[in-house]
């Protein structure tokens, strides 16, 4: 009899793939960081010997969800400026908040405290977009969370870089440091259409084909958006992007509320990803993105949270939850985004946008062992009929109890194993202190 690592027996197996699978009665076997077998739990027991076997008789286990878009520091933010637009809510109030606090501090304290939130709400790979990015691949590292970190690009001057040109050095060196490493990939992050300017972006598209990694970027939040590219460019945001040479497999265009049927062929035909933030769209009334119809198109659509300050939390089931319920209103269709669509949009599709489906984002023999176990025992949860249907429309971040990052278990029965939940308290108190200081001055 084998030894391994890890054997969890659980009451429900749901590995994403093949689709809207539910494995009753199944073990999942891990070792050396990642899956080595999925079985029937009667077999398990007498087929593997295991340094640590744990017992979850009333849990499913689901891959780590996947974030696809964060400014995971801007937890420090949280509820700074709320029930404003998008536009107000950025340069009255956002955008001085950041010039004043905005450092290598700042965004490594916020990021722990947007890790520990989201590790024990089962996310177990962020794809990052703000300042300071090699402070949050520190965090990240540190926490045993997958990042895949944003190199931001932006025209104006910010504390982590002067020009286009040194965000671009900057972006270079940090892909370099960091190429290899198993927790961490890189992709470039221009914030926005109306915030980078053609040439910035067309090297950016030269570099991502070169170094091979994604393009991560705002496109498409709102009505005000398109009209200021038609005044200023002549054109929608997306065609530009497309006349640029950016509408790619590479490009993973966040938010996407306000396309045209043809846009959605576009994008279907080119290959582009779509990440949509539900609560954060619905929050700042951006509008509302076409699910069912990009679905339909082909295209891939994953899901994120935004940041804290706009959202305001991190929690993944309730992107679930709200993009489907959403996704019915917008199609006009109950059968619109069915729970296990939307389940995928927050495992297995986020690890396609972010080219890591080979690694990550389902429960499949060989890949990393990113699994999270949540406990359906509770009253609230009572009577289980469909596992996965429960799992969006029922439970939520707080049924999660363990949670493992290629095999390391960094929630242990609720507890964080990586981080320490008073430590981070108590710098998140910190900075509160000193920044409601400020605003109430």
């Amino acid at each position: 009899m084998p030894t391994i690592d890890t054997l969890i027996h659980a009451r429900w197996v749901i590995p994403i793939e093949p689709d809207n699978t539910v494995l009753d009665a199944y073990s999942v076997a891990l070792d050396q960081g990642r899956i080595i077998d999925i079985l029937p739990t009667v077999e398990a027991r007498t087929r593997y010997q295991a340094k640590h076997v744990v017992e979850k008789p009333t849990h499913a286990l689901i891959p780590g969800l996947v974030n696809t878009h964060t400014h995971a520091s801007m937890t420090l933010l949280r509820g700074i400026a709320d029930d404003l637009p998008l536009m107000e809510w950025l340069q009255n109030h956002i955008w001085p908040a950041e010039s004043r606090w905005v450092g290598p501090e700042f965004v490594y304290d916020g990021t722990q405290l947007a890790l520990a939130e989201s590790l024990r709400g089962g996310v177990t790979c962020i794809n990052e977009m703000y300042f300071f990015p090699d402070q949050a691949v520190e965090a990240a590292i540190a926490a045993g969370a997958r990042i895949c970190a944003g190199l931001i690009v932006i025209d104006f001057p910010t504390a982590w870089a002067a020009n286009t040109d040194q965000y671009i050095e900057k972006a270079i060196a940090l892909h370099d440091r960091y190429r290899g490493h198993p927790l961490v990939t890189t992709a470039f992050a221009p914030h926005a259409p109306y915030t980078v300017s053609d040439a910035p972006l067309q090297r950016i598209r030269t570099l991502s084909d070169e170094l091979d990694i994604p393009i991560h970027i705002h496109v498409h939040e709102t009505a005000g958006e398109i009209d200021q590219s038609n005044h200023v460019h002549g054109k929608r945001p997306l065609a530009r992007l497309e006349d640029l040479g950016l509408l790619s497999p590479k490009l993973l265009a966040v938010h996407m509320t306000q396309l045209t049927s043809h846009e959605i062929d576009r994008c279907a035909e080119l290959g582009v990803h779509v990440l949509h933030c539900p609560e954060s769209n619905m929050k700042l009334a951006s509008g509302f993105c076409q699910v069912d119809a990009l679905l339909k198109a082909g295209v891939n659509v994953a899901l994120g949270t935004d940041g804290a300050a706009s959202n305001n939390d991190l929690d993944m089931f309730g992107e679930m939850r709200s993009a489907a319920l959403l996704g019915k209103v917008v199609a006009n269709n109950a059968s619109a985004i069915p729970a296990h669509t939307a389940l995928r949009m927050a495992t297995l599709n986020g690890a396609k946008a972010l080219g890591l489906d080979a690694d990550i984002g389902s429960l499949v023999v060989g890949k990393a062992a990113d699994v999270v176990a949540m406990d359906l025992s509770s009253i609230d949860l009572q009577p289980v009929y469909h596992p996965i249907s429960h799992i969006v429309y029922a439970a939520g971040r707080q049924h999660v109890t363990d949670v493992w990052v290629a095999g390391r278990r960094v929630v242990q029965d609720s507890i964080l194993t990586t981080l320490s939940e008073a430590a981070v308290r108590t710098k998140a108190a910190e900075w509160h202190s000193k920044i409601s200081a400020k605003v109430s001055a």
